[in-house]
């Protein structure tokens, strides 16, 4: 008897072992066969590039490559965005994402296909646009696991639900999305998955963490306030130029001596401006700065920490009760992206069976900030998961460490994807987890 069990289990292993293979080996022919014209598609997307809040033909473009798949499409969600449902019997419901808007960074990578285009921003200012973050990356992908999942309806059972989110530069896209009722006026999602493209991988390969990958981002706007006068007799004024220059530095101390060693803290002062003229102390200095954390606990006592620290400076400048200084919280902020991590451990797994454990690796959190996390934060607190797609060609990969000189990152003017591997490789990893979720 125990030899008859045996001799089953043996069986459907095999069984099992042949399916899997079978069903790589059917993505990767079908794979072949589409990437000419994703790559195209690729083509297209980088050298059309929209700012955020502007992806009109973007979306349009990614709503007629998700409708020729066989998907039921719906555009105008929370602006720019796209809903796409393919629906295949009962089954668990899973959305995947991509993000649609480019940089205002003037590209400089030399490609024959790189954007030359120029556009007015939402200020009135004309300005370059790039795809600096790997977002046509992101959407050539959506497009090919739209189309591989299409063809493989016998293997998987569910809904699956493609989204073209808008805005993630600025973050304000999920948020749109979110309350225009994407988990409302479509099928809930029982996961939500992103993908996004480094550049610290090489073309082929994946990464992935548990928990927190991506931080919490506050845009804070400081107003230093003083009383302007003549150059030649400061002591007649309250010189917000002097005021802002040691705020900038007490605000250094938040992290080095207020937040708990071991936790995660930036506290960064983007851009500083005031004044017009050698001889004049102004009325006022702007700060922009950028906050970054991991825990909302700490994104909270930080943000406490420079309200308080910007009214302390002033109070000791003496600066009056009337001038104190002006701190808000711009829209550009979002929560943390945290991967579940269950559902992290699930994937990645599949990602090993699939590429090769050499091939999928464990990264640490990063200090950018990203709004899919978003989409874990409802009260159905839904399980998210975004991986890594290696983007950067090996070859310079070693040729950096051998040199010492840095690449390209992600917002470089300089960044190209290795367009080959890395779509092909997102491709297939994102097909390979939506048949996993969608048993």
């Amino acid at each position: 008897m125990k030899l008859l069990k045996l001799s089953a289990l043996c069986v459907g292993l095999l069984t099992l072992t042949s399916q899997a293979e079978t069903t790589t080996e059917i993505i990767h022919a079908k794979l072949e066969k589409e990437y000419p014209s994703l790559f195209e598609l690729y083509q297209h997307l980088h050298t059309h590039p929209e700012l955020s809040f502007q992806e009109i033909k973007t979306a349009e473009r990614i709503a007629d490559e998700l409708r020729g798949a066989g998907y039921e499409v719906t555009t105008n969600i929370g602006g720019h965005g796209l809903v796409a449902v393919l629906k295949n019997g009962a089954g668990p419901t899973v959305l995947v994402r991509t993000d649609l808007d480019a940089l205002p960074v003037k590209e400089q990578t030399g490609l024959p296909y790189a954007s030359t285009v120029k556009t007015v921003d939402d200020k009135g200012i004309e300005v370059p646009v790039m795809h600096a973050c790997g977002h046509d990356v992101h959407m050539t992908a959506l497009v090919g696991t739209a189309r591989m999942l299409s063809q493989l309806k016998d293997h998987w059972h569910g809904t699956l639900v493609l989204i073209g989110q808008p805005a993630e530069e600025r973050v304000g896209g999920a948020k749109a999305m979110l309350a225009d009722g994407l988990f409302t006026r479509f099928p809930k999602p029982d996961f939500c998955l992103a993908l996004h493209a480094n550049a610290e991988l090489p073309a082929g390969q994946v990464g992935y963490g548990e928990g927190f990958i991506l931080a919490n981002v506050d845009s804070v706007d400081v107003t230093i306030r003083g009383v302007g006068g003549h150059g030649a007799a400061p002591h007649k004024t309250k010189d917000p130029v002097v005021l802002a220059a040691q705020t900038v530095l007490a605000l250094q101390t938040i992290t080095s001596r207020e937040i708990q060693p071991g936790e995660a803290a930036v506290v960064t002062v983007g851009s500083i401006h005031g004044g017009t003229k050698h001889n004049i102390i102004p009325d006022e200095v702007k700060l922009q700065l950028t906050v970054r954390s991991f825990s909302d606990e700490v994104r909270q006592q930080t943000i406490a920490a420079i309200r308080r620290i910007v009214r302390g400076q002033a109070i000791s400048a003496g600066i009056p009760e009337d001038r104190m200084p002006i701190v808000t919280i711009a829209d550009e902020s979002t929560p943390t992206t945290y991967n579940d991590p269950k559902l992290a451990r699930r994937i990645s797994g599949v990602f090993k069976e699939l590429l090769g454990a050499n091939n999928v690796v464990s990264t640490k959190p990063m200090m950018g900030a990203e709004d899919f996390g978003l989409y874990g934060r409802t009260e159905d607190k839904i399980p998210i998961f975004m991986f890594w797609a290696g983007a950067v060609d090996p070859a310079l990969m070693e040729e950096s460490k051998k040199s010492g000189k840095s690449l390209p990152f992600l917002h470089s003017s300089g960044f190209a994807p290795l367009p080959e591997p890395t779509i092909k490789t997102a491709i297939t990893a994102m097909t390979a987890a939506v048949l996993e979720l969608e048993k």
